[in-house]
């Protein structure tokens, strides 16, 4: 099982990078975790629509030439289905069991993700209606990745 989490920017604080390590340690008695940063394009304090849309295209053809062709991918976006911890386990497993193998789940960049990037997703998914810096969604989703694999393992996770 091999799961790929691309995503847009690179953590910087040290605290993101240890909170990272350590999930990656958790993890890799469950599967092969890859995580692939794609460079973020500065966006002008007051940038205009078109400007984003520039940035966005720029961060999704980033985002898109990291997907492997046989990926099921999932898109974190606010507005995606809401999963609990539990659901969330057995979603994944079926993708996993479903899809080969391989799962990639893309996180995007302080614009959010391209639509040819929402395009080439199966689906979307949300942990919540807040919006999260892309660095504490990198540590969250990772986390609750752990957990799925804890819950399907039958092995105790904190409630």
């Amino acid at each position: 099982m091999k799961i790929r989490i691309i995503c847009v920017g690179k953590l910087k604080e040290r605290y993101w990078h240890e909170a990272q390590a350590e999930y990656a340690k958790r993890l890799s008695r469950y599967c092969t975790l890859e995580i692939v940063e794609c460079a973020d394009e500065k966006t002008p304090e007051r940038a205009s629509q078109r400007e984003n849309e520039e940035i966005l295209r720029k961060e999704g053809e980033r985002i898109l030439s990291k997907i492997q062709p046989g990926d099921y991918v999932i898109a974190m976006a606010i507005r995606g289905k809401k999963y609990t911890s539990e659901t969330f386990a057995a979603h994944l497993e079926e993708k996993l069991v479903g899809a080969g193998g391989n799962v990639s789940l893309i996180i995007g960049g302080s614009l959010g993700l391209s639509p040819a990037v929402l395009a080439r997703a199966k689906e979307q998914i949300s942990f919540s209606d807040l919006t999260f810096p892309h660095q504490l969604m990198r540590i969250l989703l990772l986390e609750q990745t752990y957990r799925a694999f804890r819950i399907l393992h039958n092995e105790p996770y904190h409630k």
